[in-house]
């Protein structure tokens, strides 16, 4: 096999374990760790930090330690998560949530570099493409690497359906459902008895194993890319500082397009965090019990990918615009249908339908989105893309901040509220593209930018 196709394989596989680990544990923190709102708590505050580290860490880390082990060093943040469950409280759970939160940047900077790195190697050695080479090798990745979601939510519901102390529920704790919840701990657990902690601690070592895999397999297996050090020198010339980093990214501000797509870029963060923290444990757990929320979760990521895959392929025909309007409509008729829908265990294919159409979504979300950013913003991609980052995760903060203020029902209108925000400012930036480039297509490029779509998925 060729060393740079082998080692693309060992990064892909990597990430496939740690992700198994990080997305399960992620879909569960709102159902498992519900006592104070720590759960929801936790992940609030492991996008803050993804804020402040995409920020200043990724050029740092990468230029000391070389992609490999800024790699397998990142990783480990992700196994103090981990382990930090297994005792969770306060004091362990929001440091090690900070500490994720501060590898989940360097992590997916030092990925990409390496892929880039070694698409170049290949293309030069083989006389080929260099931008079709490095396409090739994140294709490879992703494709790997999307499936972390239905394995590490697999493994979840697999392990809490073997609890026997499953119980009745009750007219009263159904009541408690749902948009109208009652803001109580019933709402958590309801649908079934809190997990045995024999079995939390099972899931818990199997994801603990799991992250312990993948940085082996990093250490072990993948090489250290002969030209790191030579290339990050290069990027230090390119790259700025920390403080001209962030004030590039709030210069970029003053181009009134980007001001105008923020709204469109808290949303993404908005309707994720929603599904993840407030569906999964006011729907799923309250109604059917902590053991549904994987399958659910599964429903979603696989949905996600095979719409993310067929969105890429037919916004050349479509364009953008369609396929935004087509999100907007199944996100409005599922913010509604939620409004009004009350969680019945006997409706089990209803449950698995919001998520489906979820990912449906999301998938336009995240790919049209970044597209449009890579479009817009040619010429000045990395502050785009700086901004992208900050403003999604900021969604995210506020999204898990409130999660446990609010009734959901509040939440489903706010959700509400910011798509419909969200598309008129879009809609003034494609006045303005109109405006300024009539003729020019939509979809143009939008190849290029699909990998960075990813890294804002921690």
């Amino acid at each position: 096999m060729e060393r740079n196709l082998k080692n693309v394989l060992v990064i892909s596989f990597g990430f496939l374990l740690l992700f198994t680990a990080y997305g399960g544990l992620q879909s569960l923190q709102s159902s498992l760790h519900s006592e104070e709102g720590l759960g929801v708590a936790s992940l609030s505050v492991l996008y803050a930090a993804l804020i402040l580290s995409s920020m200043f860490l990724p050029p740092i880390l990468i230029k000391k330690l070389g992609c490999k082990w800024t790699i397998a060093g990142s990783m480990c943040c992700y196994i103090a998560f981990s382990l930090g469950n297994f005792y969770a409280s306060w004091y362990t759970l929001i440091p090690t949530s900070v500490i994720l939160g501060l590898g989940g940047a360097p992590l997916w900077s030092a990925k990409c570099t390496y892929l880039t790195i070694a698409g170049n190697s290949y293309a030069q050695k083989a006389g080929k493409n260099a931008k079709d080479i490095i396409n090739q090798y994140f294709g490879v990745f992703f494709l790997i690497f999307q499936s972390s979601g239905i394995w590490g939510n697999l493994i979840s519901s697999l392990i809490f359906s073997q609890d026997s102390k499953k119980v009745e529920i009750s007219e009263e704790n159904l009541a408690c459902c749902g948009a109208y919840d009652c803001m109580t701990e019933t709402t958590n657990t309801t649908g079934s008895a809190e997990p045995s902690n024999s079995l939390i601690y099972t899931l818990l070592g199997i994801y603990t194993a799991s992250g312990v895999l993948a940085v082996l397999l990093i250490v072990i297996f993948l090489d250290q890319i002969k030209s790191d050090q030579a290339e990050t020198e290069k990027e230090t010339v390119k790259t700025p500082t920390f403080w001209s980093t962030f004030l590039a990214t709030f210069q970029h501000l003053k181009d009134k397009r980007q001001c105008l797509l923020i709204p469109l870029t808290m949303y993404s963060g908005f309707e994720q965090g929603f599904l993840s923290g407030d569906y999964t444990k006011t729907y799923v757990t309250c109604a059917l019990g902590i053991h549904y929320v994987g399958y659910v979760m599964i429903c979603f990521s696989a949905v996600n990918s095979l719409c993310s895959l067929l969105f890429g392929k037919i916004s050349q025909f479509t364009g953008r615009k369609l396929l935004f309007a087509l999100a907007t409509v199944t996100n409005t008729i599922c913010i509604i249908a939620l409004l009004l829908w009350k969680p019945q265990p006997k409706q089990l294919a209803v449950f698995f339908v919001f998520p489906a159409l979820w990912g449906l979504s999301d998938a336009i979300w995240q790919t049209q989105t970044n597209g449009l950013y890579g479009i817009l913003f040619e010429k000045h991609k990395e502050a785009a893309f700086a901004n992208y980052r900050l403003w999604e995760s900021l969604g995210f903060v506020i999204a898990f901040g409130y999660s446990t203020k609010l009734q959901v029902y509040i939440k489903l209108y706010i959700l509400l509220s910011v798509l419909v925000l969200s598309m008129v400012t879009y809609g003034a930036v494609e006045y303005l593209e109109a405006k300024s480039s009539p003729g020019t297509p939509s979809t143009t490029k939008k190849e290029n930018v699909a990998p960075l779509a990813q890294e804002t998925h921690m």
